[in-house]
C-alpha cells in the first residue's frame, strides 16, 4: 500500500484568484498555483495576453481555469468581476501594479492619482467587495505584492513607495479585521526581478547592471516571488498573519 507524500504546500481544491494575471509577477504567480494544484482564476487588461496565459495554465493542469479582462480601478468593472466568482476563492493575490518614476518636485496631480488608484484604490476595493459578498473563505489566504521601495529611500518613486507602504499598513489593519475568520492578510515586498519591465529599464537607463552589483544573491527571478506567494497562500503559513516578507537578495543587510 502507498501513502500520498504529504505536502503542506499543496493547493490542491483551492481556488485562487490572482490579479495582474496576464504577464509579470502576476503570471508567474497563476502558474505556480496552477502547478501546486490550485484552480485559478486569472484578472488583466489585455485580453489578448490574457488569453495567452490561459493557454498556459490550461497546458499545466486541466481545472476550470479562467481568465477575466477587468479594469479595476473601475467600479462597475470591479462589480462585474464579482459577479462572474461563482462560489468563495481560498486565496487572492493583488499582483497588478504599476510603477511611475518622477521626483517630489515634479509629481503632477494625476501621476499621484494614477499610482494611487492602481496600486492603493484598486486591490484594497477589489478585497472589500470580496469580503462583503463572503468570497473569500474561511482558511482563505489574502496576498498583496508591495515593494522593497516601501522600506528603503529610492529617489525618483516617492509616489510609488507611497502606495507601496500604504499596502502594508492596510493589510496589517485588514488582517485584525478578518482574523475571527481565520482568513489571512500578509504582504510581499520583493526588490529588482528579472521581467521585461527591468529589461526595458535597462535599455533605457543603462544602470541596472551597477545595480546588481548591490545584490548578494542577485536580482530575483519571477518564480522566486511566485514561490513565497504560495507559501503564503498555503496551509504552511496558516500561523502568519498581519506581516510583510522582504525579498531582496541581501540588498538591506550588504
Amino acid at each position: 500500500m502507498t501513502t500520498q507524500a504529504f505536502n503542506p504546500f499543496s493547493l490542491s481544491g483551492k481556488r485562487i484568484l490572482v490579479t495582474g494575471a496576464s504577464s509579470g509577477l502576476g503570471l508567474a504567480t497563476a502558474q505556480a498555483c496552477a502547478r501546486m494544484g490550485a484552480e485559478v482564476i486569472g484578472v488583466g487588461r489585455d485580453p489578448e495576453r490574457l488569453q495567452s496565459a490561459l493557454q498556459a495554465l490550461q497546458a499545466i493542469s486541466p481545472l476550470q481555469h479562467q481568465m477575466i479582462s477587468a479594469e479595476l480601478t473601475d467600479s462597475a468593472a470591479r462589480d462585474a468581476l464579482l459577479a462572474q466568482i461563482a462560489s468563495p476563492l481560498n486565496g487572492v493575490v493583488h499582483g497588478a501594479g504599476i510603477s511611475r518614476l518622477s521626483p517630489v518636485r515634479m509629481i503632477t496631480e494625476a501621476h499621484l492619482r494614477e499610482v494611487q488608484a492602481v496600486n492603493v484604490e484598486a486591490p484594497t476595493l477589489l478585497t472589500q467587495g470580496l469580503l462583503r459578498k463572503n468570497l473569500i473563505a474561511q482558511d482563505g489566504s489574502i496576498v498583496f505584492i508591495s515593494s522593497i521601495a516601501a522600506h528603503i529611500g529610492v529617489a525618483g518613486v516617492a509616489a510609488y513607495s507611497g502606495t507601496k507602504a500604504a499596502l502594508i499598513a492596510i493589510t496589517r489593519c485588514l488582517a485584525m479585521e478578518v482574523i475571527k475568520r481565520r482568513i489571512r492578510a500578509n504582504c510581499l515586498s520583493p526588490a529588482l526581478v528579472e521581467t521585461p519591465l527591468l529589461d526595458a529599464t535597462a535599455a533605457i537607463t543603462g544602470t541596472i547592471e551597477q545595480e546588481r552589483n548591490n545584490y548578494p544573491l542577485g536580482f530575483g527571478k519571477p518564480d522566486d516571488i511566485a514561490n513565497a506567494a504560495i507559501f503564503l497562500l498555503s496551509d504552511a503559513s496558516r500561523w502568519i498573519t498581519g506581516t510583510t516578507m522582504v525579498m531582496d537578495g541581501g540588498l538591506t543587510i550588504s
